[in-house]
Order: C-alpha cells, then structure tokens, then sequence
C-alpha cells in the first residue's frame, strides 16, 4: 500500500471548525460512526438527528408486524452482540431497544443533538471546511461529515389520483398512528412489496374487510424464524465464542445467497431458480386455489426486488374476508378506491404500504449539498448516473464520507456496510491526522476505476439476467442502474476497507505554521 503525499500550501490561517467531525443521523449508521469514533480516540464529532429520538428506520417504523428480515444474528454490530434477541428475526421493537442500548453503553447521548434538520450543506475550500445550515437557520461547521441519513427515510407516496381526497384516517407504514382503531373496520392497503408481507398477516384477524391492491406480486420464501429460548440466551451470555459461532454461520449463509445468487446470478442462476422453486411450493401450500395463486406469482425473477420472508401472508389470502385486487386502481374517492374495472370499494381507513423514496433526486441526499465549483451532489447525480468511489466519497466533495452512498452495500446485512464505511473514512482521517492534513479528496481517477469495476460486474448480477424490468424495484434508479448494492461479496468489500491504497486521495494543507483562527463555537459542550 502506497501512502499518499501530503500537499503544503502556503496561505491563510484556517478558521477552526465547531467540530472535526458532523455525523448526519442517529440511525444504525450515525450510531456506528459514533462508537467508532471514540474508540479511535476522536472526541470532538457531534450527531445530529431531525427527529427526536434516535433509532432511524426502528424508530420509524413500528406497524404491526414490523420485524427485522436478515437475522438477528447477523443484523446487528459485529463488535457489539446482543445475548437477548428473543427470535431469530427479531421484532422491531427489539431493533429499537438494540439502538438505544448501544448509545447508552458507548456514551454517545452527549454527542447527540435531536430535532436538528440540516437543510443545505456547502464546502468552504478557504478554510477547508464544511458549512452546514439547520432549518432553524444555524450554521455548524466542521472539518468533515459523515452522511449517515439512510436511505429508506423519506416515505414514497402513491401516485394515485385522490389519494388526499379521502375522509378517512390515512396512514403510510413508516409514519404509523397508533391511536388509529383497525378493529373490526374495513380496511385498504395500497402495495405488496416487503413491508406488506409483515403488515397484512399482522392485520387481518383485527379487521372487517381487507382489501389488498397489489401492482406486482413478490417472491416470498418460508421465514425459519424460532424463538429463542432462555437457556440458549443464557448460553449466549455466558460461554465466549457460543453468539459469535451462530453469527458467523448465519453471515455465512446470507454471503452464499447474496454473492453466488445475486453478484453471480449469469454464472450460476441454479441457484436462484432453485430459491424461485421453493418459493413456488410455498404458495402451492398455501394458496390450493390456482387462480388465486397466479395472481400472486411473480412474472420477474427472485431477487429483482427486496427478498421477503414470511409463514402466514400467501394464506392470508385465502380467508373470506380478505381480498387480493389486482386491477389498477384509477382513483380514490372520499369513501373508498375505485379501480379500473368501475368497482368502488368503500373502506373506513387506508393504508398506504408503498415504500420509500431511495435513489432519486431529493432524497439522496435529502438536502443540496455544495462542493468544489458550485457542484450539487443530487443534482450531479441526477444527471451523471448515481457514482462513488467504494461507496464512500466522490471527487469535487472534499472532506465528505457517505455510509449508505452509491454501489456500497454488499447485500449481506446493513451493518457491514456501516461497519466497513467506517473504516474507511476512519483511515483516511488518520492519515490525515498523521500528516497535518485538512483536505481529504478522492482522485477522479481512483472513482471511476471504481466505477468502472462496478459496471464490468453488473451484467452478471441478477438484475440484468432476470427479467427485472417488470418486477417495479426500489433497486433501479431512473438510469436504468442499480445503484444500491455492490457487486461484490461481503469478505471483498471487508478485505478493500481495510487495504484501499490511500494514494487514491489527496490529502492538502494549508495556512502551514500560521495559528488557527477559532470561528464562533456552537453547542458548547458537546462532544466532551
């Protein structure tokens, strides 16, 4: 590995930074970033959070049924094992519960700064900075920022012609109203993508009528969800090793899936026709009536959109009073859904199970984000295809590290990706440390080698090789790209963070032996 030179410059006195670090996001990525921060001994960082609790997506997210659809095991920090998942898939709350935990045992609530919108973020290439502006209108600074806002954030709302129109309660999955009465109402739900697998089963013996409106129908699999019993946790929390040999043979078996299926699919499509199989047996079980069950196989192959697991939605279906609807809906009315077939559906509430915004201009980022020469991230990106270099950073963004960017999710579980991200950035600081630097800038050349690999692995990928364009995907972008995951398998991504060559950055400083000059300190305190 070849060390990149630092660049001296000679030039001003830089303004000195109200933080070294700005962490956007007290989700599972902020969360991450954080701990690793301190235990790299860096302590001036804060988080920021525009809610008002931290969690992300568990936060967010608490419909009935809500429950995590990799492993617990798995899905959760490598460094930080939970003994008390009381499921192999744990239920949402339990997600929550994790969160908060891992802030407390860390020490991060003061780090965290709740309610906290950022509404613009600009690069000062003076004073090698990053100027960031909150909806209350203050400006924080900091010599860098860590994106961790994830991606399924911003809720996706149909469109659906009167979809404001109608009288009754309105609910979307992320922004669930608990105080809202499903009991023996009749009841709408607009979308059959993963979160409508959990939603449905969860609801149906609560309500009058279900009415399901599905556009595409999903590949779902049988969930080997068990319950954890207490001597097993107790094993856990007892026996060294007991927690982590489980993890790694869970991991193990989601990496199989994820790299030979998914990266791999042209060179081995056995093994997701196989998967495909099994989920077709699993309807025939469920589902005795043929005509029904048709309505409800995919025309496109597993894995072109979120894998979905569950032992109760396919027979839901069957019950009497719960109704699959496959015509398009034409309109929604104050009373209920019209379809296009002319029948009106009265129903007392709807809910709107339809995903969220990912991949697209005004959510990733959420907000603009100004770097070198007046370039706008989203709107680059909107126009140059959705691009970064492992992932992580862009060229023209100085100082900018991404947990959730463009092709650096492996497909395994989401806190690879946050753990491997922030290695990464962590990397690059230290050497920035080590040699006085204050500018970190990935090259143009090392971003498109990248891209370029990225581009070269995609055709294999099941994506391209099985018939994806009619599954309707969160995984595609307007590009035609599916910029969400890496074509690469976990252990490669692992094996890059720790080994990238840090002469694919330039690292610059500047006002060399010239005394800072302190800007105005905001938040006093924080980041003790």
């Amino acid at each position: 590995m070849t060390a990149a030179t630092t660049r001296r410059t000679a030039g001003p006195p830089l303004a000195v930074p109200d933080h070294e670090v700005l962490v956007i996001g007290a989700g599972f990525g902020g969360i991450g970033a954080a701990i690793k921060l301190k235990q790299a001994g860096i302590r001036d960082f804060l988080v920021v959070e525009q809610a008002g609790d931290i969690g992300g997506t568990w936060r967010d997210n608490t419909y009935p049924g809500v429950a995590v659809d990799v492993s617990s095991f798995t899905y959760s920090f490598s460094f930080e094992m939970n003994p008390e998942w009381s499921r192999a898939y744990a239920p949402g709350t339990e997600l929550k519960a994790y969160a908060d935990h891992c802030v407390a045992k860390y020490g991060l609530r003061p780090h965290i700064r709740l309610n906290t919108r950022m509404v613009s973020g600009e690069f000062d290439p003076v004073n090698h900075l990053w100027r960031g502006t909150t909806a209350d209108g203050e400006v924080i600074t900091s010599r860098y920022v860590v994106g961790a806002p994830g991606v399924l954030t911003q809720p996706k709302l149909p469109d659906i012609p009167g979809v404001a129109d109608f009288a009754g309660p309105t609910l979307h999955t992320a922004r669930w109203d608990h105080g809202i009465d499903l009991d023996g109402k009749r009841v709408a739900v607009i979308g059959t993508g993963a979160t409508s697998v959990q939603l449905v089963p969860a609801i149906a013996d609560r309500v009058r009528s279900l009415a399901v409106y599905q556009r595409t129908p999903i590949w779902v699999a049988p969930k080997p969800d068990l319950e954890i019993p207490a001597p097993m946790r107790m094993l856990f929390r007892t026996v060294p090793g007991a927690q982590k040999s489980l993890r790694a043979a869970t991991t193990a078996l989601t990496e199989t899936f994820m790299t030979l299926g998914i990266v791999h699919n042209r060179q081995l499509p056995l093994l997701v026709k196989g998967i495909e199989a099994l989920c077709s047996a699993h309807l025939r079980r469920q589902v005795p009536d043929p005509e029904l069950r048709a309505k409800l196989t995919p025309r496109y192959g597993f894995g072109c959109k979120r894998p979905s697991f569950s032992n109760e939605y396919f027979r839901t279906f069957t019950r009497p009073h719960v109704e699959l609807v496959t015509d398009g809906i034409e309109r929604v009315t104050a009373t209920g859904v019209v379809t296009r077939d002319g029948r009106h559906r009265e129903i007392d509430v709807l809910i709107l199970a339809t995903g969220f915004k990912v991949f697209e201009k005004g959510n990733t980022p959420a907000y603009p984000l100004y770097g070198l020469s007046g370039r706008e991230l989203g709107q680059w990106w909107d126009e140059n295809r959705y691009q970064a270099y492992q992932g992580t950073t862009v060229p023209g963004f100085p100082n900018l590290f991404l947990i959730s960017g463009p092709y650096g999710f492996t497909g395994g579980s989401y806190f690879q990706l946050i753990e491997n991200q922030v290695r990464h950035f962590l990397r690059c600081l230290e050497n920035a440390r080590r040699t006085g630097a204050t500018w970190i800038e990935v090259s143009e050349q090392a971003h498109q080698r990248y891209f370029d690999y990225v581009q070269r692995r995609q055709p294999d990928t099941v994506f391209y090789s099985n018939n994806c364009a009619a599954s309707n995907s969160y995984y595609f972008d307007k590009h035609g790209d599916s910029p969400i995951l890496r074509p690469s398998s976990a252990m490669e991504a692992w094996w890059d963070s720790r080994t990238f060559a840090l002469s694919d950055y330039e690292f610059k400083r500047s006002g060399f032996g010239v005394r800072p000059v302190r800007t105005r300190r905001l938040a006093e305190g924080v980041g003790a």
